[in-house]
């Protein structure tokens, strides 16, 4: 029996399983197989636990901008790099609470706050924590991304109602020493585990388009789908072009039909898991973008920046989706 085969017995990918123990070999047969059998694959794979024509609108806003010690080589906030990117404080609540209200006026039922932090204070933390009550209380899906946490922080994070955690893989782990240094990814795992154990949701994924081989964007998935419990969402970045980090100069944007099969892909190694098309999203057509759906993606972020980055303008999005006959399953 081939990997193909095997990965595939009994016709589980196609009703949604869910595994555990992906091999490397299993992953890049499924990722090599012919466009359209990959495709129906992962559509299949897809409509067993999603609205095919539901896509969930995010949206992504930055707390406290730049200042970060760590080195990670594709990031405008590291403060070891000329980015342009000045520092700024924590943002007040009352702040947070009105970008949150226009958010969900926009359509977004998630919204998440990013703090360009290695790890929070406590006392920002206890200010997080209330800017997390604050808009559950809107009826939102809250999602933060702060750094690593301890166990003691993420049962704060639980208290105060957080939905979500986001804490990206960013790569593979061959790949992974080649973009950071300040931060292993044992150390990333750890805080995920601290997640998991907490009762809140895992929202992890990486970035493409920095240098890495197609190897160690089906490596980063493999890992993602081999963890414990799968992220309940896998947000596929491509890097947003950043002048003055190191990635800049071994940066290459990846070929679009790749993207579509890094998609289709992550929809069957984790079929009940939010794919979601992240970052760089100004850089895909609408055509890329509509494959990426067929493939098995089902969120996007909305708003005009992420974090200190372009994403693609609210009115383009809308009309994407109402030529594609989608809509965020909201009434």
């Amino acid at each position: 029996m081939s990997v193909i085969d095997r990965a595939c017995q009994d016709g589980a990918a196609l009703m949604g399983a869910v595994r555990h123990q992906w091999s490397r070999s299993e992953a890049e047969a499924i990722y090599n197989l012919p466009f359209s059998d990959l495709i129906f694959r992962a559509q299949s794979t897809h409509r067993a636990s999603f609205d095919p024509n539901i896509i969930e609108l995010a949206s992504l806003l930055s707390i406290k901008t730049g200042g970060c010690p760590e080195d990670c080589g594709y990031c405008s906030q590291s403060a070891r790099y000329d980015t342009g990117v000045s520092a700024s404080r924590l943002m007040d609540q009352a702040e947070v609470v009105a970008a949150a209200q226009r958010a969900r006026d926009a359509g977004a039922t998630r919204f998440c706050m990013g703090a360009a932090w290695r790890s929070p204070k406590d006392r920002d933390l206890d200010r997080v924590c209330d800017m997390v009550t604050a808009v559950k209380g809107l009826g939102l899906e809250t999602c933060v991304t702060l750094g690593m946490l301890t166990s003691e922080q993420v049962e704060r994070l639980a208290t105060a109602g957080l939905d979500f955690y986001s804490h990206n893989v960013d790569t593979s782990p061959e790949f992974y020493g080649s973009i950071i240094t300040t931060r292993t990814l044992q150390d990333r795992l750890d805080t995920m585990e601290h997640v998991r154990n907490a009762g809140i949701t895992v929202c992890s994924g990486g970035i493409i388009g920095m240098g890495e081989g197609i190897e160690d964007r089906i490596g980063m998935l493999v890992l993602l789908a081999n963890l414990p419990v799968h992220p309940g969402s896998v947000p596929i970045n491509l890097w947003n072009e950043v002048k003055g980090v190191p990635v800049a100069d071994t940066a290459a944007r990846p070929d679009p039909i790749d993207v579509a099969r890094l998609v289709a892909l992550a929809r069957i190694l984790m079929p009940r898991a939010v794919v979601r098309l992240s970052a760089g999203r100004q850089y895909m057509t609408d055509e890329l973008q509509a494959l990426c759906f067929l493939a098995g993606a089902s969120s996007i972020f909305i708003g005009d920046v992420l974090l200190t980055t372009r994403n693609p303008q609210r009115d383009r999005d809308q009309s994407l989706l109402t030529r594609l006959g989608m809509n965020s399953g909201r009434s």
